[in-house]
């Protein structure tokens, strides 16, 4: 696999993280038409039966409108596997670390994405962390 690949799988992962963080336009870029999440965090069963961009960036906007000062961020060595330039896999861990107005941190977890993605849309998304009880593997 050439470098541009790996580096286009690693540009969708952070673009994934942006919209996470509230660029919630990246959804119409990085979404495809219909997808499937598959998010095996406590409480995230919410995310079952959204299969449009429309319906995940709400569902993002709600998500972080109830958790103020949270931020995502990649941590770890990606693992890529690509067929073609804009088709395959990436995995990689990430944290979400929350803070308060004043910039203390309150809670710090990690976790793992993985996403599949055709034709430079993502089509699936695997996501596994502990959720709230969760623990930091990336200080």
């Amino acid at each position: 696999m050439g470098v541009e690949m790996r580096d286009y799988a690693i540009d969708l992962f952070d673009r994934w993280t942006g919209m996470w963080n509230g660029d919630l336009a990246l959804a119409d870029e990085i979404m495809a038409p219909e997808f499937t999440l598959r998010y095996a965090q406590p409480g995230a069963d919410i995310y079952d039966d959204i299969h449009d961009r429309a319906a995940f960036a709400a569902a993002i906007d709600k998500f972080r409108a109830e958790r103020p000062g949270l931020v995502f961020s990649a941590q770890g060595e990606p693992v890529v596997e690509m067929s073609d330039a804009r088709t395959g896999f990436i995995a990689r861990p990430y944290g979400a670390r929350v803070t308060d107005p004043d910039g203390a941190v309150l809670r710090d977890l990690s976790g793992t994405d993985i996403l599949r993605f055709e034709n430079g849309q993502i089509v699936e998304v695997w996501s596994v962390s502990g959720g709230l009880g969760g623990r930091s593997f990336y200080a």
